[in-house]
This record gives C-alpha cells, sequence and structure tokens, in this order.
C-alpha cells in the first residue's frame, strides 16, 4: 500500500514546480520525511494563502539532491532553500486560474497544513482526492482502452507506437514513432473527465522539444474546455493540437484494421512498416 503525503507551499513556488518537471523539495531538517518518501507514494498538493486548500494529486516518482537555486526564494537569496527534491507525476490538478474557487479545504486539512510537509492518513487523503475529482470515472477501462486503441493504430500504421512515455516532465499517454532512436512524431493525450490543463502542457512541451504532430482525446462535453484553454493560457498551440472524439478513436482502428485485412487478401503488402502523414 502506497503512503499519502501532503505537500504545502504558496501557489508561486508550486507553479514553479509544474514549469520545471513537476519538482517539489524539503528541508535538511525533513530529511527523515524525504527518506521515508517511495516511488508509487500519492501526494496532495496543497497551495497556502490566498488558496488555502488542495488542488491536486500526483505519485512520487524519484528522488534527488540538488544544489542550484529553484523556487523564487531561492533564487532571490541566491542559495538553496530545499535541496532534498522529488520529482511526482501529475493524476490531477485544477488549472491556476481555478484554485481559489474550486480547492478543497476544510478545517482539519488547514490543521494538517500548518504542520507543512508531512504524512497523511489514506481516509482523509481519500476524501481530499475525491472532492478534487467528484466526477471522474473510476481510474481504468475507458482511458486505458483508447491507450491501447491509438497504440494498434500507430502499428497498423507503420510506426512504433507506445504508451506511457517518458520524458522530462512526466509521460505522454501514446506516443508514434519512425524509428526507435527517434523523437515522437506523433504525441497524444488521452483525457476521460479528466485534467485538460495538464494534458495541454504535456502536449505544448512535447510540442516546444520535438515539434511534433499533438492531439487531444476527449469526450465532445470536453471540447469547450479545451478550446477555452487553447485560446488563452495554451493559445500558442492553439493551431497546432487537434481534438480527437473518443468515439473516433474506435471508427479509426476498426476501418484500418478493415484496410489492413483487405490488404492482406490482395497480397498488397509493399507498404507494410512505412509511416506516412496523416
Amino acid at each position: 500500500m502506497p503512503n499519502y503525503w501532503l505537500a504545502v507551499g504558496p501557489p508561486e513556488n508550486w507553479r514553479t514546480a509544474f514549469e520545471h518537471g513537476n519538482t517539489w523539495g524539503l528541508t535538511e531538517r525533513q530529511k527523515g520525511l524525504w527518506n521515508k518518501l517511495a516511488e508509487g507514494d500519492v501526494v496532495v498538493f496543497y497551495a497556502t494563502k490566498p488558496v488555502s486548500g488542495a488542488v491536486g494529486f500526483g505519485g512520487v516518482q524519484t528522488k534527488f539532491r540538488q544544489d542550484q537555486p529553484l523556487w523564487p526564494q531561492e533564487t532571490g537569496e541566491g542559495r538553496v532553500l530545499w535541496p532534498l527534491r522529488f520529482e511526482f507525476s501529475v493524476e490531477h490538478c485544477l488549472p491556476p486560474d481555478e484554485w481559489v474557487a474550486a480547492r478543497v479545504t476544510s478545517d482539519t486539512l488547514k490543521l494538517k497544513a500548518g504542520m507543512g510537509f508531512h504524512a497523511m492518513q489514506a481516509d482523509l487523503a481519500g476524501q481530499v482526492i475525491s472532492q478534487l475529482t467528484p466526477h471522474l470515472p473510476q481510474a481504468g477501462s475507458s482511458h486505458d482502452e483508447a491507450k491501447r486503441k491509438l497504440v494498434d493504430i500507430g502499428r497498423l500504421q507503420g510506426y512504433l507506437a507506445e504508451a506511457e512515455y517518458s520524458f522530462d516532465i512526466g509521460r505522454l499517454d501514446v506516443v508514434w514513432r519512425r524509428v526507435q532512436n527517434s523523437v515522437p512524431t506523433y504525441v497524444f493525450e488521452v483525457q476521460v473527465g479528466g485534467d485538460v490543463y495538464h494534458a495541454l502542457a504535456k502536449l505544448k512541451h512535447a510540442f516546444d522539444l520535438w515539434n511534433s504532430h499533438i492531439f487531444i482525446v476527449a469526450a465532445q462535453s470536453d471540447r469547450v474546455r479545451v478550446d477555452s484553454l487553447l485560446s488563452g493560457t495554451f493559445h500558442e498551440i492553439g493551431r497546432r493540437v487537434r481534438f480527437i472524439e473518443l468515439d473516433k478513436v474506435e471508427e479509426l482502428l476498426t476501418r484500418k484494421r478493415a484496410y489492413r485485412e483487405l490488404e492482406d487478401q490482395l497480397g498488397i503488402t509493399g507498404s507494410r512498416g512505412e509511416g506516412t502523414d496523416a
């Protein structure tokens, strides 16, 4: 069973953390807690005033020491205050412009936050997570199924397709590459009622890094939210991101399989293994 942790910091420190590879840090005095952190542990993100509440959660990935300043207070003072760092995945996080209005808070949570970074009881963490994601489906089938279908489509298209592709700020749901050592040509983020803001952040980073073709796969009901973010916060990639309805993934896979079966029947296999641009 994973341990649960409450990570507490000012809103500006959380923004910095998300902009620099999802990184958080502890002081030398907190070394005992840092030593107890393990991969797969769950971390609840708590932003202090003026938010004063939980805004998201994720999972511990790696731990490391750092001797370079990162957060505003560190850069301002020219020294490292939180050298014991760890990277985390973002499972769900409210968009920053919704932190004050939609954060999860309670007297108990505020009291716990006053203690700084510390272990949380599983039941309290569960309550916070359920309140942050009241309308999300249970993790699993729809999201994972869509990723599997995209991987199948990519392979039928002649690409090296894989799910959960690691890069410097987390993991991408699905990528298609031309050859083993190449960068992703196509990048997909799948959202089933999930965290659209951070999905677009990852797509933007993929575009900045590799000039990839970028896609967000979601239900039609999420289109308004996606368009709003693409016309505002993520306007730089507004014309680059393509929106694919979840239902279209199944339709595309069905048609691809039928086309491949027809090719096999006719003995037309010369193009197999060659990637093509859509």
